[in-house]
């Protein structure tokens, strides 16, 4: 294998990294792992949220190892969710990531989003918040500049 193979992998790992020590930020902690859990779970219950063209269209801009965390477990032909309420979404984030409710998973949501935001273009970040209900869309808007 030729090196420049070995920096496009290393280059995603750093990419991820980036990702994780941003939203470990985000969240008051020095624990990756948490940070990890956290996106992870986001990730899925966003994409749950979106339809398959929306869903792919996110996918396109996030670095190659965040989009393999993404589609992990997907399952096209259930998406978008039909029960969307913010409850829901925020259990579903708490039980994934194994957090302790949906007070933490709001927080942990709206994190998330902040980093997610941050990474992709102002248009496309507009476009997934658009696709959401509006309730779950206030949430994931929250402390973030006007767009």
């Amino acid at each position: 294998m030729s090196k420049e193979h070995l920096d496009i992998i290393d280059r995603a790992v750093e990419k991820a990294h980036v990702w994780l020590n941003e939203l470990a930020c985000e969240l008051d902690s020095g624990d990756r792992r948490y940070a990890y859990r956290v996106l992870r779970a986001f990730l899925h219950a966003l994409r749950d949220h979106l339809s398959v063209d929306e869903a792919a269209q996110l996918s396109a801009q996030l670095p190659i190892l965040i989009r393999g965390i993404y589609y992990e477990g997907y399952d096209p032909s259930r998406t978008p969710e039909h029960a969307r309420g913010l409850e829901r979404f925020l259990t579903r984030i708490a039980k994934e990531a194994e957090l302790a409710g949906e007070t933490e998973a709001s927080f942990a949501a709206s994190a998330a989003s902040s980093v997610l935001l941050r990474h992709i273009s102002p248009g496309e970040g507009e476009d997934v918040l658009q696709a959401l209900p509006a309730h779950i869309r206030e949430l994931l808007a929250e402390g973030q500049p006007a767009r």
